[in-house]
């Protein structure tokens, strides 16, 4: 099994549509297909949704050292909606912490536009390994 293939587990993120494009250590890239189903009252893409492609390529890329990473604190910030086409998340571990390591996320639209930022903090279970 791949860390690619451990991700297909996520049943939301899969059930979201989000597709998991490449994991390095410390670094992971996704993206999302906004369709109808993404869609809140105003015609854009709900929050919810970009957030979920977000922690999704956050936890590939801290868990890439193969350790078991949850997520401690994450924070999200709009600048643009988007209303269809795909969506990438770009994943950055920023500190590799042994215990907590912190990452950000940039989201961007087709056009390479900055849709969002999302930055996370993380908890390492030192005694759960990720067993591919």
């Amino acid at each position: 099994m791949t860390l690619k293939e451990f991700f297909k587990r996520d049943r939301f993120a899969v059930l979201a549509g989000i597709e998991l494009l490449e994991v390095g250590e410390g670094h992971a890239k996704a993206r999302m297909l906004v369709t109808e189903n993404h869609l809140n009252g105003g015609d854009v893409c709900q929050g919810g949704a970009l957030f979920t492609l977000a922690d999704l390529a956050f936890a590939a890329a801290v868990n890439s050292h193969l350790v078991l990473t949850v997520s401690t604190s994450s924070n999200i910030t709009f600048f643009r909606p988007v209303a269809s086409g795909y969506v990438y998340a770009e994943a950055t571990e920023i500190v590799d912490h042994r215990r907590m390591p912190f990452a950000e996320v940039r989201l961007t639209d087709e056009q390479g536009q900055l849709v969002a930022i999302f930055t996370s903090s993380g908890y390492r279970k030192q005694d759960v390994a990720i067993e591919l």
